[in-house]
């Protein structure tokens, strides 16, 4: 067997595959050079690939809407986007090119969507659920949104107190709302049953005590949300199950209920290796919803997605230096990166998320196994396996080589700037690195552009307070 790092991808995985290729030796990114952007930007450098975000969008849509019509589903497929995903401008601009409904989950939120209203980047036709702790601040933003004109909010009903502080607001107009089931985790987790909603024995008397008879709000929606995500397992289709038969005794109740909201967690490539048959468990999703109000005799019901990673996380990259390699022992060698890991990619150290890792050169080298370090002085700043290998393999090199070794982490557009803090004080006071942005042009070449330049001294002094 061959043993060059080209020969170990090439062997372990179909390659090239969807975004990955190699062009004169490079890893290239849906086409995208990766040479010339080091070579024009230098490193560390993060980068969102705009297109990227349409085409998932694009696959969600198609394969929903191919599922309805294969099955005769008469309810309709309404896509959302959570923008606490990646809250970015360019990112959900983006998006709603796309059409997509909104999701929020917090007060600021409400501002957001009222300045892309200002902007004529939506109308107040769009579809918005409201999900999140709802603070009375929160609670009346999304009033002041509704008595606006936006007639197509949504409040989803976290805890059975809303209600009450809903008609503490004294709104002018009726109220839609939803209602959030709280599901039952796996059982490994540390708890039994989300903090998040209502409990599913405890919905249809809250709904006939609360709900039922008041004229001040309207129920349009049952939403649930799995946190491990859509996954083909016995725990998934029971949380499923449940949620589907709440949904069918509280139609049951209620005629305005129109609408089911299976959440998000669809996943995303996180390995060379990954995969996930995304047609399969859509048309199971309709299949099951179909048979279920067929039996009892009601009105399949509208189907909303709240897709956050899976919309955004695939279209980002950050792109590193290795500084220096030290073996410090017999079989742990360290390749050093000029920034820090825990400040670029929080999830790997703080839920150990993993990322596809690959290097964007030296693919002729023989490889062997590594570890990654930050330039932190935190222990925890490190990262040394693959989601599929439980292991870092990476091609050799020399500290003589005219040209350094350079890693790319793939797939971190969502959550790593929210959870990390852009531009804010990082661990060590290491800066946050430049931040480009690539685009298609109308003839569909490609364009980039640098959004932010790496954070600078004078920046993190004027937030610590030393620029009086």
């Amino acid at each position: 067997m061959k043993n060059t790092y080209f020969d170990l991808i090439e062997q372990s995985y179909y390659f090239p595959q969807e975004g990955f290729d190699l062009r004169d030796k490079y890893i290239t990114f849906h086409g995208v050079s990766l040479k010339y952007l080091i070579e024009k930007h230098g490193t560390p450098f993060r980068f969102i690939y705009l297109p990227k975000i349409g085409d998932q969008i694009k696959k969600a849509r198609n394969l929903f809407n191919r599922a309805i019509k294969n099955n005769a589903y008469n309810g309709k497929y309404h896509f959302c986007y959570c923008t606490k995903c990646n809250h970015f401008y360019h990112v959900i601009n983006e998006a709603l090119k796309h059409n997509v409904n909104l999701e929020t989950s917090s007060s600021f939120d409400i501002d957001l969507i009222l300045k892309l209203y200002d902007e004529k980047k939506l109308d107040k036709k769009r579809i918005i659920v409201h999900n999140g702790y709802k603070t009375d601040d929160y609670l009346q933003k999304i009033i002041l949104l509704q008595e606006a004109g936006f007639n197509n909010s949504i409040i989803i009903l976290d805890s059975v107190d809303e209600i009450c502080r809903i008609q503490k607001l004294k709104p002018k107009h009726r109220i839609k709302i939803g209602l959030r089931m709280a599901v039952d985790e796996e059982a490994q987790s540390s708890y039994y049953t989300s903090r998040l909603g209502i409990r599913h024995t405890e919905m249809i008397e809250f709904f006939n005590k609360n709900i039922k008879n008041n004229d001040k709000v309207e129920l349009k929606m049952l939403h649930y949300f799995v946190d491990s995500g859509i996954k083909d397992t016995l725990y998934y289709w029971g949380e499923f199950q449940k949620a589907l038969k709440l949904y069918i005794d509280l139609k049951k109740e209620c005629s305005s209920l129109e609408s089911f909201n299976i959440g998000g967690g669809f996943p995303i490539r996180n390995h060379l290796g990954f995969e996930y048959d995304y047609e399969y468990i859509i048309n199971e999703i309709i299949k099951n919803i179909k048979e279920a109000c067929h039996i009892e005799n009601i009105k399949e019901p509208d189907i909303y997605t709240e897709f956050g990673r899976y919309t955004v996380g695939e279209s980002g990259a950050i792109i590193f230096k290795v500084l220096e390699q030290k073996q410090q022992n017999d079989t742990e060698l360290w390749y050093i990166i000029n920034n820090s890991l825990m400040n670029t990619i929080p999830d790997a150290w703080s839920i150990h998320e993993k990322f596809i890792l690959l290097p964007i050169n030296k693919w002729d080298n023989e490889y062997h196994r590594a570890n990654i370090g930050g330039i932190s002085c935190d222990a925890s700043d490190y990262y040394n396996s693959e989601d599929l290998n439980q292991e870092i393999l990476l091609p050799k090199y020399s500290d003589n080589d005219k040209e350094p070794l350079y890693l790319g982490f793939f797939h971190t557009g969502a959550y790593q700037d929210s959870i990390s803090g852009y531009g804010g004080i990082k661990h060590c006071l290491i800066p946050s690195p430049k931040h480009i942005i690539i685009d298609r042009d109308e003839k569909g070449n490609f364009i980039d552009y640098v959004y932010r330049e790496e954070q600078s001294a004078d920046e993190m002094f004027n937030i610590l307070g030393y620029n009086k």
